[in-house]
């Protein structure tokens, strides 16, 4: 799982100073001064936007099930090569306790 290196993360002083820059390719003033209708024409012209429809009186959220917790015993190794790839280790490790146990949902040995 390697990390989207595309994202940036600025604070809010720093937004507020590349706008005053003019490094910001939005029109906030132009922005803040249209009615929600033109923010709605707009949105819908916009072909990336297209087919996008969203009926937000039948929108429905699923809470995923919370992880269990435990307290397991691993070979020190194992441990360790999994600490080394960084914040998220324990991710990784679920990601690949689900894989197996998917596979051999599968009929798929090892």
């Amino acid at each position: 799982m390697r990390r989207n290196e595309r994202i940036v993360r600025y604070t809010a002083d720093e937004l507020r100073a590349m706008r005053e820059r003019g490094e910001s390719k939005s029109d906030w003033a132009r922005a803040a001064g249209m009615t929600n209708e033109e923010v709605e024409a707009a949105v819908s012209s916009d072909p990336d936007e297209a087919g996008m429809e969203v009926d937000w009186d039948r929108v429905t959220t699923q809470m995923p099930e919370p992880k269990a917790v435990l307290n397991m015993r691993v070979d020190r190794d194992v441990l360790d090569y999994f600490r080394r790839q960084g914040r998220g280790y324990q991710t990784k490790i679920n990601a690949v306790l689900r894989s197996y146990v998917e596979q051999m949902r599968r009929g798929k040995r090892p």
